[in-house]
């Protein structure tokens, strides 16, 4: 499967970014080039909610993935995309409404996999979830 999206054009604010990343209230932060870690944040609403009121570990695991799967096209410079094959969540602490924040980076890159690793944490640097992810290298059109 290839995509389209233009990473570069939604961080700088050409296009929007796709309805499941607004869905998450999904911005982009930054990219350390040195690190090669991706910066975002996500605002969780009272509807990520699940029936104890902490955020839904569903809505956690799509932000992870919102974090991982930009993290190649921002190292490749929008060369490539990450289309995620599996995905390990650890959940550590509750989720709550407000900014929720997150970082990733590419752990090992191959021609054809990558192996990427995130987390989310609140505004205080707790770490929310942690999350590993093997995903296929794809060039976009």
């Amino acid at each position: 499967m290839e995509s389209s999206v233009d990473y570069n054009a939604i961080v700088e604010g050409r296009a929007a970014p796709p309805p499941s990343a607004r869905l998450l209230g999904w911005r982009h932060l930054g990219f350390d080039k040195e690190t090669g870690t991706l910066r975002a944040s996500f605002e969780a609403t009272a509807d990520f909610l699940n029936p104890a009121g902490m955020v839904q570990g569903g809505m956690l695991a799509a932000m992870l993935d919102d974090t991982l799967g930009p993290v190649a096209s921002a190292v490749s410079g929008g060369a490539l995309f990450a289309q995620t094959l599996e995905m390990k969540v650890s959940y550590l602490r509750p989720g709550r409404v407000g900014t929720i924040y997150s970082e990733a980076r590419i752990v090992r890159q191959g021609r054809e996999i990558l192996f990427l690793e995130g987390r989310l944490h609140d505004a205080e640097g707790n770490t929310i979830a942690t999350a590993t992810a093997t995903a296929k290298a794809v060039r976009p059109r």
